[in-house]
Order: structure tokens, then C-alpha cells, then sequence
């Protein structure tokens, strides 16, 4: 514990130890986040005043946005500050709260994707049920959990990685403070609890991957029943964008946690932490607006 108590704080990784690169970065990051806020604020508020898009979907999309958000305004704008004034430093009590709440917004929005399925599987599935197993206080339970399941796991996973001693330096070899460098840095056989959490967190991870594609089985086992095919388009139409951002993020979660440590270096980790912590907040405003008609029509209203 007293090796813990010297770090007041630690050092993130960089692209580039040069000014001009770092300037470039910057800007990228900066364009990135600025359309993410755009994308995500565009939805959120065209589903919030158009009364025509007050549905169960509609309301787990506004949700998903809200997540997007906080997702990565936890990560993107301290990159885009020591990228512009040339700094590696973040606070002790800052990397705990970077580390809550991108794990927060993390959980929950995986267990609303996971809520998204069940409701494009009972729109297609059971469509004479959808009001009854998707009325206004069913769908608000069901953000809820998804939003304190986020928030428990975030807790649980916070409190015990800064609760271990740490004698290893205080350099992360990341762009944000993230649970698995902090554990590089821990000098205690206690980091084994946070293994075991992250080894439960994961089964949960997996129990909602299988329920999302046991559903997605079922949708289009139904959808190819439709003798229309006007109907099977308008089916699909519904589901793809989900479908999109579900394979997108879980991908650049495998990529990330499932890729061979004989091919991790710093610079490949940097790129696929960006993957998954950067690019599904800022690509799915983009994913559902092309996609989805009401989005556009409610978005030409709105503007």
C-alpha cells in the first residue's frame, strides 16, 4: 500500500513524439469526436421532438446515442489535450473516473444492443405481442437494467483495479487508462480477482452475443416465411442497421482482446483501442441515418 500511495498519476502513450504528427492527430481526433457529437445529437434530438418516432426501437436508439456520446467523450477529448499541448499525464482519481465510466457506457450499451434484438424478435416474430411484451413501462425496465447493469459492472471492476498496489512504474501503454495495463503495473498476486472479474464479465459478454444471434436466427427464419417481397425487404430494412453495429462492435472488441499476444506491440494496440473505443460511437449515428427512413424524414423535419 505504500508503493501505491507514490502514484498520483500516470503516463499515457502517444502516437508520435512529433510536434507536427501530434498537431495532425489532434485534428483528426478532433474532426472524429466533432462528428460523433453531430451524429448522435442529430438522433437523439429528431427522436426526442418528432412524436412519430415515439416507439420501443426509437427509444432504445435514443438510448444507444446517449451511450455513444458518453462513450467517447470519456476517451477522445484528454487524447486530443495531450496530443495538442504535448502532454503524457493523467491524474490518479482522473484515470479511475476514465476507466468507470467508458467501462459504464461499455456494459450498458452492449446490454442494450442485446435489449435492440429482442425487440426486432418480437416486431417480427411476435408481432400480435409487441405492444403487450414491449409497452412504455417494459421498455423503460429494460433501459434501466441495461443502464445499472453498466453501472454495477463499471463499480465492481473500478474499485477493485484501483484497490491493488502498484510498484511497476506508472507508464500505461495506451491512449487512455485501460483495466489491463493498470494490472501490469500491480506487484500483488491480488490482481487475480480482477481476473476472475474479467473472466465473468466475459461469460456475460458471451451469453449476450449467443442470445443476440439466436434471435437474429429466428428473425430471418421468419423473415424468409414472407411471401412478399416487399414485405422481406421491409423486414430487413428494420434489422440490418442493428444488425451493422452489433457486428461492428463486437468485432473490434475480438479483434482487440482475442488477437494473438505473438502479434501485440504498442503501436497495433493503439490502433485497435481506437477501433473499438472511437470508431463504433462515430459510425453508428452514420449506420442508422442511411439506413432507416423515418431517421431521414425526421431529420429533413428537423432541420
Amino acid at each position: 500500500m505504500s508503493n501505491r500511495s507514490l502514484v498520483t498519476g500516470f503516463l499515457l502513450l502517444t502516437f508520435t513524439n512529433t510536434w507536427e504528427l501530434q498537431l495532425l492527430h489532434f485534428w483528426l481526433f478532433l474532426g472524429i469526436y466533432l462528428a460523433a457529437l453531430l451524429g448522435n445529437g442529430l438522433i437523439i434530438t429528431a427522436i426526442a421532438c418528432d412524436h412519430h418516432l415515439h416507439t420501443p426501437m426509437y427509444f432504445f436508439l435514443l438510448n444507444l446515442s446517449l451511450l455513444d456520446l458518453g462513450s467517447i467523450s470519456t476517451t477522445l477529448p484528454k487524447a486530443m489535450a495531450n496530443s495538442l499541448w504535448d502532454n503524457r499525464d493523467i491524474s490518479y482519481l482522473g484515470c479511475g473516473a476514465q476507466v468507470f465510466f467508458f467501462l459504464f457506457c461499455f456494459g450498458a450499451e452492449f446490454c442494450l444492443l442485446t435489449i435492440m434484438s429482442y425487440d426486432r424478435y418480437v416486431a417480427i416474430c411476435k408481432p400480435l405481442h409487441y405492444g403487450t411484451l414491449l409497452s412504455s413501462r417494459a421498455c423503460v425496465h429494460m433501459a434501466a437494467a441495461a443502464w445499472g447493469g453498466g453501472l454495477c459492472n463499471s463499480l465492481l471492476h473500478t474499485v477493485n483495479t484501483f484497490s491493488l498496489p502498484l510498484c511497476q512504474g506508472n507508464t500505461l501503454d495506451q491512449l487512455f487508462c485501460e483495466i489491463p495495463q493498470i494490472l501490469k503495473l500491480s506487484c500483488s498476486h491480488s490482481y487475480l480477482r480482477e481476473v476472475g472479474l474479467i473472466v465473468v464479465s466475459a461469460s456475460l459478454f458471451f451469453g449476450c452475443f449467443v442470445f443476440i444471434v439466436v434471435s437474429y436466427v429466428q428473425i430471418f427464419r421468419a423473415v424468409l416465411r414472407i411471401p412478399s417481397e416487399d414485405g422481406r425487404h421491409k423486414a430487413f430494412s428494420t434489422c440490418l442497421p442493428h444488425l451493422a453495429v452489433v457486428s461492428l462492435f463486437v468485432s473490434t472488441i475480438m479483434v482487440s482482446y482475442l488477437k494473438p499476444p505473438s502479434i501485440s506491440s504498442p503501436s497495433l494496440d493503439i490502433v485497435v483501442s481506437f477501433l473499438y473505443s472511437v470508431v463504433p460511437p462515430a459510425v453508428n449515428p452514420l449506420i442508422y441515418s442511411m439506413r432507416n427512413q423515418d431517421i431521414k424524414d425526421a431529420l429533413k423535419r428537423l432541420l
